[in-house]
């Protein structure tokens, strides 16, 4: 495999830093960081570029804090400047690089590959070979991203990249936190598909999966034989020895009729998706809190409060789930549906 050299000098210079600063502070633009930097914008650029050319850049100090939805989870923050301009301008050098590596199975925070582009490639798998796509194993890593070694990551790292430089600056990201990858930053997220990307081309190329899906550590697979699941299973975990991870202990391993497939915020089966059902519990507890309101909120700030739940309403079969809770709605709110969101619509699939 081609290890690419002469990077370091792309990622700092100054047009590309500014790119990033561009990329960076997109819908931030009234936040506090965003415009402390601007004060001195320049000037901070041309710092940042001088500390990545002489070596002495070291990473910000993080501010931790805990979430709680959709599940919880230790988040870490970094200042806008320097750190986030930093990270993107590797990004505008390495994405393609990384992306490169990714097999097209592989989704998330990969342009164009996002939950909707891999739930239709689900869906798609499901209707058009039923037998194929009887059983399915559904697995995730156990804590993921807090379990990604550094050394693995950084060998990983070093099978496309050779520049000394640009090396060192990047373990010195990686070693930022004591241990895994801390979500939050920008480059995580990368570094959480690349560590995955060599065990896909294995599943893939090897072990000859044919319906094979990975999201983040979400992974569905299916097949038309449950024991070869179970056998596939076995050699996923002694793969993933390698890599200093483990499967989850809530893995699956079903036929799809009997229950569905529940990933990315779905129900997939051959007859029909349906949203996931903590899914639509928010989005219901939602709208009856809104009309609960003693003051009606505006017709335009209420359709923001739920138009991301229609985000995903409109991309399944749940289009009488919506045009009841329309009824409870104090304004006549419509929204478009994609022309051939869903093929199953065309067979009248039951909605939820």
């Amino acid at each position: 495999m081609k290890r690419l050299n002469n990077l370091f000098e792309k990622v700092i210079s100054l047009d590309n830093l500014r790119l990033a600063d561009e990329k960076a502070r997109r819908g931030k633009l009234r936040s506090y960081g965003v415009q402390l930097h601007d004060k001195n914008r320049e000037a901070h650029i041309l710092a940042l570029h001088e500390q990545l050319k002489n070596g002495t850049f070291k990473t910000s100090p993080y501010h931790v804090f805990t979430i709680y939805e959709p599940k919880e989870r230790l988040i870490f923050r970094l200042p806008y400047y320097p750190d986030r301009i930093l990270h993107h301008a590797l990004m505008n050098v390495l994405e393609p690089i990384w992306v490169s590596v990714f097999i097209k199975d592989t989704y998330s925070c990969i342009k164009n590959r996002g939950i909707h582009a891999c739930a239709k490639s689900v869906r798609r798998a499901l209707r058009e070979d039923k037998d194929g796509t009887r059983y399915c194993l559904k697995i995730d890593i156990r804590k993921f991203y807090p379990s990604i070694d550094h050394s693995v990551l950084k060998s990983i790292v070093r099978r496309k990249i050779k520049d000394a430089r640009l090396l060192s600056l990047l373990d010195e990201i990686i070693d930022s936190v004591p241990s895994g990858v801390p979500i939050g930053n920008y480059l995580s997220q990368y570094f959480a598909n690349l560590v995955l990307a060599y065990f896909d081309h294995w599943l893939k190329e090897e072990k000859r999966v044919k319906y094979y899906w990975r999201y983040a550590d979400d992974i569905v697979i299916l097949s038309d034989n449950k024991e070869s699941l179970h056998q596939l299973l076995h050699d996923i975990r002694a793969y993933l020895v390698g890599l200093k991870l483990k499967v989850k202990r809530n893995y699956q391993v079903f036929p799809v009729d009997s229950r569905g497939i529940d990933f990315l915020g779905y129900v997939f089966r051959h007859t029909h998706t349906r949203l996931r059902k903590s899914i639509k519990q928010r989005l219901c507890r939602r709208v009856a809190r809104l009309n609960k309101r003693k003051t009606p909120m505006p017709k335009e700030a209420y359709r923001q409060q739920i138009c991301s739940w229609w985000g995903w309403c409109k991309y399944c079969n749940s289009i009488n789930l919506f045009n009841k809770l329309k009824t409870t709605m104090p304004y006549e709110i419509s929204f478009n549906r994609p022309k051939c969101a869903l093929r199953h619509d065309a067979r009248k699939a039951p909605d939820a």
